[in-house]
């Protein structure tokens, strides 16, 4: 039911999407095919495929070979690809591409310690999210080695309203900010505990604001709840923020306010602080 629960997340997201394409006329007819092209290209490469022939490339992504040709004299023009005999393979200068989530990843090492301890203590994953959007991105994570049904990484991103670290950022955004968000934002329903309600979740976020933490209780996966706690940088502003999560079957919303809330929040503190020495 869990799995289902996310897949039906993936779902509602892929439909968001259609539907925002539909409302702001973007026409598959309007997408660039060369764009599509190209990039289905640059997939074809994998760590078991890193050299590939034109008609290899061509048989991976459906096109016909004269147009996997132009395609990778193209990437090769603009130093994506390199050439070597009959075979082209990716350079380095794809990981270009991706350099603004690697500087996240590694802005945010100093805290695998902290995050690393939490998990020591707890037994369960702890993590670090900003606020992209209406979502949030994970930026660090520490996994328990119990098996979790919600499988994210560094990079993954969730609903705002229905994460703990979620309901955290947007309670502290300015008004001016919290205002845009709820102007832009569907507020989907996940499972039966979803707050879904725009006037309720305003007066949750107003009391995670008040009392500098958010508990959830199985609002994003049926089984699946967390606490979280804000992180300050260096001018005082709520940036970031940090949680634990665990099953529901083993830890209650009870116990995550009393026994797992003091170590979130005092390891808030001191990620804060050493953030704001850097």
């Amino acid at each position: 039911m869990v799995r289902f629960a996310h897949t039906k997340y993936r779902l509602g997201v892929a439909e968001m999407s259609r539907q925002a394409a539909i409302d702001t006329g973007v026409a598959r007819s309007e997408r660039l095919q060369s764009l599509e092209r190209g990039l289905s290209v640059l997939r074809a490469f994998t760590s078991n495929r890193p050299a590939l022939t034109i008609s290899e490339v061509a048989e991976l992504t459906g096109l016909t070979r004269a147009t996997a040709r132009r395609v990778l004299l193209t990437l090769a023009d603009l130093g994506y690809v390199a050439a070597a005999r009959r075979e082209f393979s990716l350079t380095r200068s794809v990981l270009d591409l991706a350099k603004p989530f690697a500087a996240d990843r590694d802005v945010w090492d100093f805290a695998k310690p902290y995050l690393e301890s939490l998990t020591e203590r707890t037994g369960e994953s702890a993590s670090i999210a900003v606020l992209d959007g209406t979502e949030i991105r994970y930026v660090a994570r520490s996994q328990t080695r119990r098996l979790m049904t919600l499988a994210v990484t560094v990079g993954s991103r969730l609903p705002a309203h229905a994460t703990s670290k979620g309901r955290v950022l947007l309670a502290f955004l300015p008004d001016a900010e919290l205002e845009a968000y709820f102007a832009r934002t569907a507020i989907a329903r996940y499972t039966d505990r979803t707050v879904v309600d725009e006037g309720e979740l305003r007066q949750i976020l107003t009391e995670v604001r008040r009392q500098g933490w958010a508990v959830v209780d199985q609002q994003l996966e049926e089984g699946l709840s967390s606490v979280a706690a804000p992180l300050f940088d260096a001018n005082g502003r709520v940036a970031a923020a940090m949680s634990v999560c665990a099953h529901a079957g083993r830890v209650d919303p009870e116990t995550l306010r009393a026994d797992f809330l003091p170590l979130v929040v005092e390891n808030a503190r001191r990620i804060s602080a050493v953030w704001n020495r850097r």
